[in-house]
């Protein structure tokens, strides 16, 4: 069998890339030259390195696998995926294996039996050498693909305009500080917890890098960061893009965001971190924000020697937290004395007369459209100075 093998290895190794061809989809759209070249010259060799096992009855030697691990090598330095690749080798393995008993007898069985150990030898030895090659050059990539995203995120944060020029960047970034509320399954002790977590970030980095053809930049733990996403037009709206990482998360996220192009990322960056805060310290349900939604309590938030001075206008209702309780709902009503009652779980009539009582006390009368606004900063300003 082995002679019969080694005169038709030429013409075999044809046939066979034909059918990877065939078979497999993205070995159709590999070049014609390197089907022709690289494909069909390993291919050849593997069904010589099986003649050399039928003719000795040993596993492959390390030598003999080396252009195997090249080859695979090549093959994810092209991003051929790895099952891909396997693939081949285990149809390659099957389209021979038919070949050759396709003429046997009864007589022939022990040959047979014989012949499939060396076979199955072949397929464990070539798949660990195969797979380890790709795999160790995949990381290599990765190492390499890291390095020049942290040194783009590196120059895109400084600021810094040389190296800036250094690194491929987009046109413009969405530019998204966010937090990740905590998943069921962080909570269990380590090793699960820790495990959970990285799991959690890995889904909304995947979730994310749907929404842009280039590579999402990302700076993020457990609990949130910076996420940069390169738009070359119009941005993804940014509500659209937190939803699919809750949903993908199973957690609730926040988010502030806005476009930049690359010498604005950095006072983007610092922007969106602020507008996120100051959303989370005034208890804003998760989603997306802009600076444009949180303008009275991003102002409140600046230093300032007024901030404590209006939250000292609500100071006389302190020692009734009802009437500090009911004027603030009644605003978030949007001035609804029936709503405020039914949130409240009181009567209308015990609105109205809560609502008299803060006038009386503070001086400040939300139907006057002048002080509401006063009312508003006051109660924005004690969420920053709890008194």
């Amino acid at each position: 069998m082995h002679e019969l093998l080694e005169r038709q290895a030429t013409s075999l190794a044809r046939q066979l890339v034909h059918v990877f061809v065939e078979e497999i989809p993205i070995y159709r759209r590999l070049p014609r030259e390197e089907l022709e070249g690289d494909i069909t010259m390993i291919t050849e060799h593997n069904l010589r390195m099986i003649c050399e096992m039928f003719r000795h009855g040993h596993p492959p030697s390390s030598a003999e696998l080396a252009p195997l691990r090249a080859s695979a090598a090549r093959r994810a330095q092209e991003r051929v995926p790895l099952e891909a690749l396997l693939a081949a080798y285990h149809l390659g393995a099957r389209w021979i294996w038919d070949r050759l008993i396709a003429t046997a007898t009864p007589a022939d069985f022990a040959a047979v039996v014989d012949m499939n150990r060396l076979v199955l030898v072949y397929i464990e030895a070539v798949t660990s050498a195969v797979g380890a090659a790709y795999l160790q050059e995949r990381e290599g990539m990765l190492s390499q693909e890291q390095h020049a995203m942290h040194a783009a995120v590196s120059a895109l944060l400084g600021g810094d305009h040389a190296a800036l020029a250094a690194v491929r960047l987009a046109p413009g970034y969405l530019v998204m500080a966010i937090a990740v509320g905590a998943h069921p399954d962080e909570k269990q002790d380590e090793p699960g917890g820790s495990i959970a977590a990285r799991r959690k970030l890995a889904r909304i980095r995947d979730a994310v890098q749907r929404y842009a053809s280039e590579q999402v930049l990302f700076v993020l733990d457990a609990t949130g960061g910076l996420v940069l996403l390169p738009c070359g037009g119009e941005p993804p709206a940014p509500a659209e893009v937190v939803e699919a990482m809750s949903r993908a998360a199973g957690v609730p996220v926040w988010a502030a965001a806005e476009q930049a192009t690359p010498a604005e990322v950095s006072a983007a960056a610092g922007v969106t971190e602020e507008v996120l805060e100051v959303a989370r310290i005034f208890g804003h349900p998760p989603g997306a924000y802009r600076l444009a939604d949180v303008l009275l309590e991003y102002q409140l938030t600046r230093p300032s020697r007024a901030t404590a001075r209006l939250a000292g206008l609500l100071d006389p209702l302190l020692d009734n937290p009802d009437l500090l309780r009911t004027l603030k709902v009644y605003l978030e009503t949007g001035l609804d004395r029936r709503r405020t009652a039914e949130l409240l779980h009181v009567h209308p009539n015990t609105v109205d007369y809560r609502l008299r009582r803060a006038v009386s006390l503070t001086g400040l009368d939300p139907a006057d459209p002048a002080q509401l606004q006063q009312i508003g900063a006051a109660l924005a300003a004690r969420r920053l100075t709890p008194r």
